[in-house]
């Protein structure tokens, strides 16, 4: 590239500005963290979370399962379901059909804690600022292009 390559506008793309993946980049990083005050009352990181978000919804699932759903690998997922196996809130079992895989059960104490998280929702939605009509453009959109991108 010559000098009239970037008089042209040649390095337009490479603005900061000019980039999507930089605001869901700190988008991601504040919603994250505007859910610490929420998480740290339970004892809960984010994905721990989204973990027991899984169990509240399915009860029973495979490791398998719960790391597609969540768009996890097993190496961050092993130690998240540890511990919270050993706070209680699920069971880790190996899979009869399959040893390589584990059975992830959701135990009472687990169900109890979604009674304390029902409120989280709603207090995140608030500090989001955004019509229930435009959470559901966010989210397809959102959605669409992680799909999009996982495909290719």
């Amino acid at each position: 590239m010559d000098a009239t390559d970037v008089e042209n506008g040649a390095y337009e793309a490479l603005k900061l500005q000019n980039q999507v993946c930089f605001p869901l980049y700190a988008c991601s990083k504040e919603l994250i963290r505007q859910y610490g005050p929420y998480l740290k009352d339970l004892g809960l990181t984010y994905t721990q979370y989204i973990v027991m978000m899984v169990l509240w919804e399915k009860e029973t699932v495979s490791s398998r399962a719960l790391a597609s759903c969540l768009h996890l690998d097993y190496g961050t997922l092993t130690p998240v379901l540890r511990r919270l196996d050993q706070a209680g809130y699920l069971t880790r079992r190996r899979s009869p059909e399959d040893e390589r895989l584990l059975t992830i059960a959701l135990t009472e104490q687990g169900r109890n804690l979604k009674v304390r998280a029902a409120a989280i929702p709603a207090a995140i939605a608030g500090k989001i600022g955004l019509t229930p009509e435009e959470f559901q453009v966010l989210y397809a959109l959102t959605y669409k292009a992680l799909y999009n991108m996982e495909s290719n």
